[in-house]
């Protein structure tokens, strides 16, 4: 149904997608163990949507890169989501491990092949 045929589109659709995932961690947290109804739908749309974006862009870049960048878009987002807006501890070696996995996203994404 959709193709995916160059890295750039690849890219901004992991991006989109990683936000997503985002979204479905904090939607997950939210929902109280899918006892609250309206983040249980948002959860579960986010997860669903955020994989089939993802899966888009395997046509296009290699599984291991794609998936890493995706999971650590995600990993680092819902970190700073928690620190932000849920009281999790704000403290340099957090921050500069979310820092070490931003660094490792962008060097995946460089060392993927135009």
């Amino acid at each position: 149904m959709f193709t995916v045929t160059n890295t750039s589109s690849a890219w901004l659709l992991i991006l989109l997608s990683g936000l997503l995932e985002i979204g479905f961690s904090v939607s997950l947290m939210l929902s109280q163990g899918f006892s609250r109804f309206a983040p249980s739908v948002i959860a579960v749309l986010a997860a669903l949507l955020s994989i089939w974006l993802m899966s888009l862009t395997l046509s296009v870049l290699p599984i291991g890169t794609a998936y890493a960048v995706w999971a650590g878009i995600g990993a680092a987002g819902t970190a700073v989501i928690g620190m932000l807006f849920f009281d999790e501890p704000t403290n340099l070696a957090r921050i500069s491990c979310i820092g070490l996995v931003i660094v490792g996203i962008v060097g995946l994404q460089l060392q993927t092949k135009a």
